[in-house]
């Protein structure tokens, strides 16, 4: 990871991607794009119930819609979530169902539909490897299904913990352990039981150990997966850490402790949180701001310490609903917003120029 602390930043807006009829709810990076001469892909998903795929121009590095996703779900599109390889798209829709689509060459094609959840599906997530795929909704469940071939999905497991709607769930980046958060204001750590495969609840994080006092939107990992930033109705983002090695060794008890609580920088609800690879949290809020802090390396006393370094005012006309860092180019940033629209920024360094704080 980078030291950015004695640096500056600019932020610039590349482009507004247009094309939405309703509030744009999520954003997703397709993986292995955007490098090798393989031009950036980028999936949406809309209230107005459609996923659209932006591709970056090799030529004139614009991006484009290059296909809408269309006539599958009846009502909005909460999430949306490439699998590892890229080849698979799942989109989570208030309708209740999950839809995966194959991208063959750029043509989509809805090829399982995922039922069970009784109302609105909020979130859906891929585990690392592509083998297991975990969902969530207003049902106070979150569902975990194992990839089989031939387009086949296979729930093994229905997760019975939180007491409200569960907003996000995420898989951690290397090991199969989920993590959901909830309207409950809880977080909950999920792991598999090595001797029966049943999947169970590990860990609780909410008011009683340094957790949030209201809903928990979002979520995300750093890239080692010894950190997890969330952040909430309670107006704070809140930093936790782990035992990595731990974790690895296949111990999915290694608990998640507190580290750091970062507040008075939304006056709204923190939708949006996401942990680039080069190390710095950016959030999205209802305020229509974007916030980006990074690990200060200045007093390790107390145990780490976060910093904001750049604030962007009236990111967007209205809410921002997602925040997220390319997975390949390590500037770039992708927002979405209740505004209907999409923009895609560049986050650099500026030698010289005065922090914009």
């Amino acid at each position: 990871m980078k030291n950015f602390v004695d640096e500056n930043f600019e932020l610039n807006e590349v482009q507004k991607l247009e094309g939405h009829t309703d509030r744009v709810w999520g954003l997703a990076w397709k993986p292995a794009a955007g490098i090798d001469g393989v031009p950036a892909v980028l999936a949406s998903c809309s209230g107005d119930k459609t996923v659209r795929i932006w591709e970056q121009s090799p030529a004139t590095g614009c991006f484009q819609c290059k296909a809408v996703l269309e006539d599958t779900h009846t009502r909005t599109v909460r999430s949306c979530a490439w699998s590892p390889s890229g080849k698979y798209l799942a989109t989570a829709s208030f309708d209740a169902t999950t839809a995966i689509w194959e991208d063959a060459g750029g043509d989509f094609s809805c090829v399982a539909t995922l039922e069970g959840h009784e109302n609105e599906v909020k979130s859906v997530s891929w585990n690392a490897s592509g083998s297991l795929l975990a969902t969530c909704g207003r049902d106070k469940s979150v569902w975990i299904w194992e990839v089989l071939p031939h387009n086949e999905f296979d729930c093994i497991s229905v997760l019975q913990g939180h007491t409200q709607d569960v907003k996000m769930v995420q898989w951690h980046p290397s090991v199969n352990i989920l993590i959901s958060c909830s309207y409950d204001n809880s977080i909950k750590v999920w792991a598999e039981d090595g001797d029966s495969d049943d999947w169970h609840c590990v860990q609780t994080l909410n008011q009683s150990n340094s957790g949030h006092t209201s809903t928990v939107w979002a979520l995300s990992f750093n890239a080692s997966g010894d950190k997890m930033v969330t952040c909430s109705d309670d107006l704070t983002i809140k930093i936790w850490g782990c035992d990595i090695i731990r974790m690895q060794s296949g111990d999915g008890n290694a608990p998640w402790m507190h580290i750091s609580t970062l507040s008075g920088y939304h006056d709204r609800t923190i939708f949006s949180i996401h942990w680039s690879r080069d190390g710095i949290i950016c959030s999205g809020a209802a305020d229509d701001a974007m916030r980006f802090f990074i690990e200060s390396k200045d007093d390790l006393v107390d145990g780490p310490y976060y910093k904001l370094i750049y604030k962007k005012e009236k990111a967007h006309e209205m809410d921002i609903n997602a925040v997220q860092w390319s997975s390949l180019e390590n500037n770039r940033l992708a927002s979405a917003s209740d505004d209907g629209t999409i923009k895609i920024w560049e986050f650099i360094s500026a030698p010289g120029k005065k922090m914009h704080l």
